[in-house]
């Protein structure tokens, strides 16, 4: 079974109460609907949206299992194997050995520190907000390790290279695709 959007949302919010995992969810979810009709994936947008949405299903009721157990609560809802593999894959070499394949997964595993490095920054700006940001504002604070520290710098450059891209086209693309997002304030 493939949920759709909606059903990905009802499912992550049996697992996540906290307003933070909820947003990040969909947002996460967001983008990669986005990168879904940028990439040529449009028919595929509502499948790269319930990965997005669910893709830490687990993480706030099992962080020292991340990755692991929400293959299993998946499994247990008769979900698509295609979808487990997919929203597993965006721990690889961090707490799984569960590789991006697709080019989603390789947008997921990228995609995912980039936003909550690029969140943090627009808390920092004066309009509080991606939708006049530049790509130089996110480089500047990417450069400083203390800055936002939890949003791994070394998964978002490898996730980069698995997709072939500058680091420049990855920051730039998901700034455009966090400015579609509803739930990005």
């Amino acid at each position: 079974m493939i949920p759709t959007p909606e059903e990905a949302w009802a499912l992550l919010c049996e697992y996540n109460q906290g307003e933070f995992h909820r947003r990040h969810a969909r947002i996460v979810g967001d983008v990669l609907r986005w990168y879904a009709l940028k990439l040529g994936y449009g028919a595929q947008a509502d499948f790269w949206e319930a990965v997005g949405i669910l893709h830490d299903l687990d993480f706030e009721q099992w962080p020292e299992q991340h990755c692991t157990k929400e293959q299993e609560l998946l499994r247990q809802r008769g979900i698509d194997e295609q979808l487990i593999h997919a929203v597993a894959s965006h721990g690889y070499a961090l707490t799984v050995d569960v590789e991006p394949v697709h080019e989603m997964e390789k947008v997921l595993y990228a995609a995912d520190e980039l936003t909550g490095l690029i969140g943090a920054v627009a808390l920092m700006r004066p309009s509080r907000s991606v939708s006049d940001m530049e790509v130089k504002s996110v480089k500047k604070k990417y450069k400083d390790k203390k800055f936002a520290a939890g949003c791994s710098r070394e998964v978002i450059e490898r996730g980069a290279a698995m997709l072939d891209w500058p680091l420049d086209t990855l920051i730039l693309n998901t700034i455009e695709a966090m400015r579609s997002s509803d739930a990005v304030e």
